[in-house]
């Protein structure tokens, strides 16, 4: 009687296997893949074992975070006899298949999930079909392809007499996944504090307690170091020092008037002094990093490292932005140098300016490679300019229909970025108009005189008539 229990379960045992064996056999199962690079050919592997009949095979690329199937490849035996031999229900081994879809050029795009559904006949009826599957990710890398380095808010004035912070910004687009950006100065990676948020805008000089490493080595020689005292002699002496820009009157001093026999144009004159808020040790780099998501998949990546510039140690001081990405064979990497604007070259169109032409002044170029960008301001030596303006902000002056009176008058630009000014100068030569006669023209170049005056006698004795 006890036996009775277990003969049951033996029997009911033996019932589900001879069912099972009945449905069939089928397991699925993808080859996993390491992380692909974009472009590379890749080869998704779908093995499955089984005794049944094959009835069909479908791959499925997975999107929209697997609410959407896309059909990729299908298989299907009813059109096929590649498994003709399987009819015979008399062998029951065991069979290994394996379904290949290679992607030729693989894309940031076919990043995602992918399915291998496999279908079999029942073995107990031909109108059921058993199902299993299988999936796997296709992580696909994508190097950057794109790396700049810019400085952020320019162009920027030289700022002498306040410290003032300075941000260079490297933008690397492109990667995926997001790659890892750092800097080094001069070939020495920059040891910088990580920050979260950006600084503010009105943060005075940065700061940090960590031991600062002198570089007075670098470009700091005894001239310098005078020359800075002599300015600050002359700060506590009250006194104007000799490289601070002049303020400006409608009414020039007579003793400051350039006579033109005399007058001797200077070529280019550097700023160079530096007064007491200049520290001779190893700035403090702060370091931070943004993500940007493309609608590609890739990732923008922005790495802004800020410091209190120096333009007595960081002018010609190279900077540079190297990249590590796993789909690169080695960093990738965008170089700067810091450096001030020195001898601005001019152009002046027409070469030959007459009366009542429009003169261009353009500076197009320096004597050195500028770096950040250099701002523009020029200035009449003297007086005012031709609109009556004090100053204009720009890389090229344009002079309107330019009277006789403006020959001779000479034209001041300085050139400036953070890293310090430069003054040039140019003289603009008027030479006669054949055709406006002499004393024909106004203060704007436009012509007048004899002509002008009979319409107007013309104009008067009109208006006398019509009114007797």
């Amino acid at each position: 009687m006890r036996a009775a229990p277990s003969l049951r379960g033996c029997v009911c045992l033996l019932l589900a296997a001879i069912l099972d064996r009945a449905r069939g056999y089928l397991t699925v199962n993808i080859e996993p893949l390491p992380p692909v690079v974009a472009g590379d050919a890749v080869t998704l592997k779908c093995n499955f074992k089984t005794d049944g009949r094959m009835r069909e095979i479908v791959w499925y690329r997975v999107t929209d975070g697997g609410t959407i199937k896309q059909k990729i490849f299908t298989f299907d035996a009813m059109f096929s006899t590649n498994f003709s031999h399987m009819e015979s229900y008399r062998r029951r081994e065991d069979l290994v298949y394996q379904s290949t879809v290679r992607l030729p050029e693989v894309r940031v795009s076919d990043n995602g999930p992918y399915e291998c559904h496999v279908g079999i006949y029942d073995r107990a009826t031909r109108e059921k079909v058993v199902l299993a599957s299988g999936n796997i990710f296709l992580n696909v890398m994508a190097p950057p392809t794109s790396i700049e380095v810019v400085a952020a808010d320019t162009p920027a004035p030289f700022s002498r007499y306040q410290a003032q912070n300075f941000t260079l910004v490297c933008i690397v687009s492109g990667g995926k996944p997001a790659p890892t950006v750092y800097f080094k100065r001069d070939g020495e990676p920059i040891d910088a504090v990580p920050l979260l948020e950006p600084l503010a805008a009105s943060s005075g000089p940065l700061q940090d307690s960590r031991p600062f490493r002198s570089l007075l080595h670098r470009d700091l020689d005894d001239t310098k170091v005078q020359r800075s005292l002599s300015l600050l002699d002359a700060e506590t002496r009250g006194g104007r020092p000799s490289t601070e820009r002049p303020s400006r009157s409608l009414t020039p001093d007579p003793s400051s008037v350039i006579q033109p026999t005399t007058e001797s144009i200077p070529e280019t004159v550097v700023s160079r002094e530096f007064p007491r808020w200049v520290h001779s040790s190893e700035p403090v780099y702060f370091l931070r990093h943004s993500h940007t998501p493309g609608s590609d998949g890739t990732v923008e990546v922005r790495a802004l490292l800020t410091w209190t510039l120096n333009p007595q140690i960081d002018n010609e001081a190279l900077f540079s932005c190297e990249v590590k990405h796993p789909a690169l064979s080695m960093p990738m990497q965008a170089e700067v140098t810091l450096v001030a604007p020195k001898g601005p070259k001019i152009m002046m169109t027409p070469s030959r300016a007459r009366v009542g032409d429009t003169v261009r002044i353009l500076v197009h170029g320096f004597q050195n490679e500028v770096f950040p960008e250099p701002m523009f301001t020029w200035t009449r030596v003297g007086s005012r300019l031709l609109d009556g303006s004090a100053e204009f902000d720009g890389k090229e002056l344009v002079l309107e229909r330019v009277p006789a009176e403006l020959n001779g008058s000479m034209y001041r630009c300085m050139a400036q970025n953070p890293l310090g000014s430069t003054d040039t100068h140019t003289r603009l030569i008027v030479f006669e108009n054949p055709n406006i006669p002499r004393g024909t023209e106004d203060s704007n170049g436009s012509a007048s005189g004899p002509a002008g005056v009979r319409l107007t006698l013309v104009l008067a004795l009109t208006v006398v008539l019509e009114l007797t």
